[in-house]
């Protein structure tokens, strides 16, 4: 069941919000009982099949997070947990790598075993990742709570289960005791749904616009057809920008759901294409898997505490990991890599070039503006050419598009010959002016978070969301447009992952 069906927005979203506003107030218990049937219903519409590894899951991991609680043998402890690492890892593994491993174990081998063809179950790895930083807390003794119809709808929350936010436990699961989330309905069911429409016409107006143009340019150059360099400029700005559309809208669509049942989710993005520096990306694209990635791996790892070579190595480390987690296949292994290379770079120019830079400039208001801008656009550069990576279906595609995109074909014929060719330039303008220019959906809607602007420009002060007949008409006008364009079929780009 997709957020961007009529299905759900028409039949199952009233439905649980009606019910569980009913019931709730009068039985706390059976109102968090039914959020948890019906986030099972919601994951199960896909596949019933899937609730199989679904509750086998997390029946697992609740019992291994007791076990590990109520055990004060810490070799036997510390057993527990790494076998429970162990069977998140496995499970993770032989349904998204099995493939990818058998396929390049021919290619180095004499073998020719028949690929599996293993179907990936949906949100398998939110789910796990989730599950997995349950445990590591539980070892570590910061797990407060073991209810297990708590623990269940902190796994399968519909809002989240299948991509995201990747939420922590702590931030959670105290909520779900938290009787008052009743009281403010209204408001709450107000702003969640402002939010919901935001993320909305993101996905169904800006990136599924794009989608097509995108498609087609990376299907060309899948084929072997000649590329210029005007059309991979347009297939990888095109796909930067319908990735965080699409993405962004489904985290915002998540946040505004569960902000209609009184539940606050954590922010996921933070106009990721104003940042100045990888390092700032990091802070702002998916900032609960980079959290993820920080907490669970990269300062397990030792982080900055053990040197200078020892922190690059582990962030080279986090970034690969962080890029098989997204798909097995190269593409994404050299996705991750680069960015952790990135991050090096990174760090090393700041700590030497780059702070001498600032100091000599900080006295010249102009320089340090061109200096920003620079630096925004070497950051999205660098971006554009890892998305490359991210999109294409093997490493060649993705190397044939990077190489026409710094080469020096005569594209005149080819942009003659492009259909609307004037028009995908507009509108891919107009959406990077959007990026660039107007507020994120936290800076419109400031309810959502715990956010306060540390500078308030003009359009900041203009676009801010306030719940009077203005926003209701934008909104509703808004909602009704995007209706119009449900009946197109759609995924979100990492329901893949």
């Amino acid at each position: 069941m997709l957020f961007n069906s009529y299905i759900f927005v028409f039949i199952f979203l009233p439905i649980v919000l009606c019910i569980f506003y009913k019931i709730g107030p009068i039985n706390h218990r059976l109102g968090i009982a039914w959020l948890t049937a019906a986030s099972v219903f919601f994951y199960g519409w896909w596949n019933p099949n899937y609730l199989v590894l679904l509750f086998f899951s997390i029946i697992i991991n609740f019992l291994f997070g007791i076990k590990i609680a109520r055990t004060y043998n810490q070799s036997f402890r510390k057993f527990l947990f790494i076998l429970s690492i162990v069977f998140n890892l496995i499970l993770l593994a032989y349904y998204k790598y099995t493939d990818f491993i058998i396929f390049n174990f021919n290619n180095i081998s004499t073998t020719e075993w028949a690929l599996p063809h293993i179907i990936l179950p949906l949100g398998i790895s939110f789910y796990t990742f989730t599950q997995i930083a349950f445990l590591v807390d539980t070892y570590r003794g910061e797990v407060k709570e073991f209810n297990f119809l708590h623990y269940m709808l902190f796994v399968t929350y519909f809002p989240h289960l299948i991509a995201g936010p990747i939420i922590h436990h702590k931030e959670v699961m105290p909520q779900f005791n938290n009787k008052s989330i009743y009281a403010e309905k209204f408001n709450n069911v107000a702003i969640g749904l402002t939010v919901f429409i935001i993320g909305l016409s993101k996905k169904l107006l800006l990136a599924d616009q794009i989608a097509p143009t995108v498609d087609s340019i990376f299907l060309t150059a899948n084929q072997n057809n000649y590329i210029s360099t005007y059309q991979s400029w347009i297939g990888a700005l095109g796909y930067t920008l319908q990735l965080y559309f699409d993405f962004s809208g489904y985290s915002d669509m998540a946040i505004g759901l569960s902000k209609m049942l009184g539940i606050k989710l954590p922010l996921n993005f933070n106009s990721p294409y104003k940042a100045l520096n990888i390092i700032d990306f990091w802070r702002r694209w998916h900032m609960t898997l980079s959290r993820f990635l920080r907490d669970y791996l990269y300062i397990p790892l030792g982080g900055n505490r053990k040197g200078t070579f020892r922190r690059h190595i582990n962030l080279l480390i986090t970034m690969f990991l962080g890029g098989l987690w997204h798909g097995a296949g190269w593409t994404f292994i050299i996705w991750g890599t680069l960015h952790g290379i990135y991050l090096i770079i990174n760090h090393i120019w700041s700590n030497t070039i780059g702070q001498i830079i600032k100091n000599k400039i900080n006295i010249y208001p102009i320089f340090v503006l061109l200096y920003k801008l620079v630096c925004q656009l070497i950051t999205l550069l660098c971006v554009i050419i890892a998305w490359v990576f991210f999109r294409a279906p093997d490493t060649s595609t993705a190397i044939s598009i990077i190489k026409s995109m710094f080469g020096r074909q005569n594209n005149v014929q080819f942009i003659q010959s492009l259909p609307y060719s004037t028009e995908i330039i507009y509108w891919l303008i107009s959406l990077l002016l959007i990026v660039w220019m107007l507020p994120n959906t936290q800076q419109i809607v400031r309810q959502i978070g715990d956010f306060t602007p540390k500078k308030t420009n003009y359009i900041n002060t203009i676009i801010h969301w306030k719940p009077n007949f203005t926003y209701l008409f934008i909104c509703s006008l808004l909602f009704v447009i995007c209706l119009l364009l449900i009946n197109k079929e759609s995924t979100f780009l990492y329901y893949q992952f």
